[in-house]
């Protein structure tokens, strides 16, 4: 499950996308209004994107964030990533930040492969979605 984080990481992205033809930078009010994320919490998360090198912020009358990367090429496999950690559902399926279970022999472990495979097809969904793929899609 992703965190409230990251699903309004994905909202604000999308908000962005969704007016970057506007050629305007927008407000993190505008933003949270439009897509209903408390304020405080979204400025927070706009910050990590930027620090992502997602988005450039402007200061001013003017400022606000706006993209910097195609929304083609951010992808919801990296986005997670970089705001949630580990998209596995176990630390010891996870393919970049695997940990062995503690109480598990993985040589016999009935449980993994389980979540081997959900893990490959969640990823497969995931590094092939990104951003452009999910705007105006209902």
């Amino acid at each position: 499950m992703i965190s409230k984080k990251c699903k309004y990481a994905i909202k604000a992205l999308l908000y962005l996308a969704d007016h970057q033809s506007e050629d305007r930078s927008i407000f993190s009010s505008e933003i949270a209004e439009k897509e209903n994320i408390p304020k405080k919490f979204l400025e927070t998360i706009l910050r990590e994107l930027r620090n992502f090198k997602l988005l450039q912020s402007h200061r001013g009358k003017t400022g606000g964030y706006r993209l910097i990367r195609d929304p083609r090429e951010i992808y919801l496999a990296e986005l997670i990533r970089q705001v949630d950690g580990p998209i596995a559902m176990l630390p010891c399926v996870s393919l970049n930040y695997y940990a062995a279970c503690e109480e598990c022999n993985e040589d016999i472990c009935q449980i993994k492969n389980v979540f081997e495979k959900v893990r490959d097809k969640t990823l497969k969904v995931l590094t092939k979605t990104s951003i452009d793929s999910m705007r105006n899609k209902v």
